[in-house]
């Protein structure tokens, strides 16, 4: 079989300027919310600062796997490098999780003491909604780039600043709130954050392990490659198909029922056209195929398996 498919340079491209833009948004974001909170005396923005700041950190990791993760295979890694995504992916949830947790403690801590409260600075409430703004327009701009170039690695990235954005709103309530007269409600709101990003958190790294304990594609993508395989002329049937998630990509593998009286050319000519149709119509990375020899019987319109002939030694 030929060489695996190449991943496309504008995916790469694409991958690295978006989250360039990324980095810069929330390095604006995580200065001005961290200082502006600490001026203003406000739990919750400076909750948001720290989110904003696992997403920065999260940009950084994808900057670095999305380098790596489109080297071609070598001797170490011959089905590639793709996996770097997932386990991306998973770096950024475990990241997500812990930042929410420790702000749940954290406000946890604050709500048992409520007189210690103090009223927060109008001022917070400026930059709380100029970060909601920024985080939901950085948001449908990765979830673009992302739906594009078919990465989930940067689609979790998008979600993960729709997720700033949502926490955002939250501070913003809260903030609001305390000004009214209010004081736990900032805490509050910072507590509601907590559970927002370990929420996320934890479906990012239980759906990234899950890959990478080679989780096979949707039943709808294997419906649609089975059904590609079929219609290859020549392909009497199809068992034994098999798939896992590379990346973003499928390694694909199936057991190709032919006519046994076939030539072996004619098997791998019949094969060959199956698996560039699968690749050309799903995000496959490879497919690896097997010659079924099977008896027709144009009359009943049925296969059986051909029994090979006995070898004596």
């Amino acid at each position: 079989m030929p060489a695996q498919t190449p991943v496309s340079p504008e995916r790469q491209r694409a991958g690295h300027r978006s989250t360039l833009i990324s980095v810069a948004v929330n390095l604006g974001l995580t200065v001005a919310q961290l200082l502006i909170g600490l001026f203003a005396k406000s739990t919750a923005l400076v909750a948001d600062a720290i989110h904003s700041l696992s997403d920065l950190v999260s940009d950084l990791v994808v900057l670095v796997v999305n380098r790596h993760s489109h080297q071609p295979a070598d001797d170490d890694h011959p089905y590639g490098h793709h996996r770097f995504e997932n386990a991306a992916s998973m770096i950024i949830g475990a990241l997500l999780l812990s930042v929410g947790i420790s702000m749940l403690w954290s406000s946890f801590t604050k709500l048992q003491n409520p007189e210690l409260i103090p009223q927060v600075h109008h001022v917070a409430l400026y930059v709380a909604l100029t970060a909601v703004l920024a985080k939901e327009l950085l948001f449908r701009y990765l979830l673009r780039i992302a739906k594009r170039v078919r990465s989930t690695m940067l689609a979790a990235n998008a979600w993960h600043a729709r997720s700033d954005a949502a926490s955002s709103i939250v501070v913003s309530i809260g903030i609001i709130a305390n000004l009214a007269g209010m004081p736990m409600a900032d805490p509050l709101a910072a507590l509601i954050v907590g559970l927002l990003i370990a929420r996320m958190g934890w479906s990012f790294f239980y759906d990234s392990f899950h890959d990478l304990m080679d989780r096979a594609a949707d039943d709808e993508t294997e419906a649609r490659i089975l059904q590609t395989i079929l219609s290859t002329p020549g392909v009497l049937g199809v068992h034994d198909l098999k798939t896992r998630k590379m990346g973003d990509m499928l390694w694909v593998e199936a057991d190709l029922e032919m006519d046994g009286r076939l030539s072996i050319y004619e098997g791998h000519d019949i094969a060959h056209e199956a698996r560039r149709r699968v690749m050309a119509s799903e995000p496959v990375l490879d497919m690896s195929t097997h010659f079924e020899p099977v008896d027709r019987q144009p009359e009943a319109g049925v296969c059986q398996p051909q029994t090979p002939p006995n070898i004596e030694s």
